[in-house]
């Protein structure tokens, strides 16, 4: 680039170009390179529960759901819904999606906690400002070299007809599959599809990792059940703020990392969160788990 400059040629361009494409790929290598968790290498189911306020923590938790999805989508993995419960008027109460690709749960986990809105309602006829909540919870799938043993005797299996706002997502039949396992509690359902069949395998492998990751939170002696977020869904527990007025500004509480494209994060630009959060376990200076 550098000879063709000397000549004359007009390569500016070109090289800023060619710069940026290696700087993204040098930021997503040294991301990788910092994951080397047991699971990381894994996928994830990543679940999100709308937090008190109703209406609007149920459009603050589709608005984070879809986040995810473009987020998995510039990744290059495979985002599908599997499981949720749809809110009164809109969005979602809680939705599970799972995650497919290489390390996705290693990037994902940083993701756990409570994410926080702030922005004047849509909902709302006097236009006022709005703060709602929702948890986010993201465990890896279990592949079939780590052992959890599942008797049949301890599950009970019960089937009901999916339901949804419409369209592809309503069955006339009852294929949604809800497995729970008795000795835990724990609780895994999948709807996503039309075969009971298939629904069943994915509610069986998304308990088998929800069973995994209560084992071990039992070992490692943390006094909570896998599903809850560590701490309430309300304010003082966020580990990120999405201020979309009267300024827009999403600033992760963590690593005090900003990004003032609100719109660009929410439609999945989450990667300078994730790398950031990353850099600090590897530096100690992330909060205790």
């Amino acid at each position: 680039m550098f000879e063709l400059a000397h000549e004359g040629e007009d390569v500016a361009k070109d090289l800023a170009t060619q710069y940026d494409l290696l700087k993204d790929k040098v930021l997503a290598t040294e991301t990788r390179i910092l994951l080397s968790g047991e699971t990381d290498h894994s996928n994830a189911i990543l679940t999100i529960h709308a937090g008190a306020g109703g209406t609007e923590a149920c459009d603050w938790a589709e608005m984070l759901l879809r986040m995810y999805i473009r987020w998995a989508e510039r990744q290059g993995f495979h985002a599908e819904l599997v499981e949720f419960s749809v809110g009164e008027e809109t969005g979602y109460k809680s939705a599970t999606v799972e995650i497919t690709g290489e390390y996705a749960f290693g990037l994902a986990k940083s993701e756990v906690g409570v994410h926080r809105l702030v922005r004047l309602s849509p909902f709302d006829a006097l236009k006022k400002r709005h703060t709602s909540f929702a948890s986010v919870f993201v465990i890896p799938e279990i592949d079939d070299n780590i052992a959890v043993d599942i008797r049949e005797e301890d599950l009970k299996i019960d089937t009901y007809r999916s339901g949804g706002a419409g369209g592809q997502h309503v069955n006339t039949t009852d294929s949604a599959v809800r497995i729970t396992h008795l000795p835990t509690g724990l609780i895994a359902q999948c709807q996503n599809e039309r075969s009971q069949h298939k629904n069943r395998s994915t509610a069986l492998k998304i308990l088998r990792a929800r069973i995994y990751e209560y084992e071990l939170a039992k070992k490692q002696a943390v006094s909570r059940k896998v599903e809850d977020a560590k701490m309430g869904i309300n304010f003082g527990s966020q580990i990120r703020s999405y201020v979309l007025h009267p300024y827009r500004l999403v600033k992760d509480v963590r690593t005090k990392v900003e990004v003032g494209d609100a719109d660009s994060v929410l439609d999945g630009n989450i990667d300078p969160f994730i790398r950031a959060y990353l850099l600090s376990l590897r530096s100690g200076t992330a909060p205790a788990e």
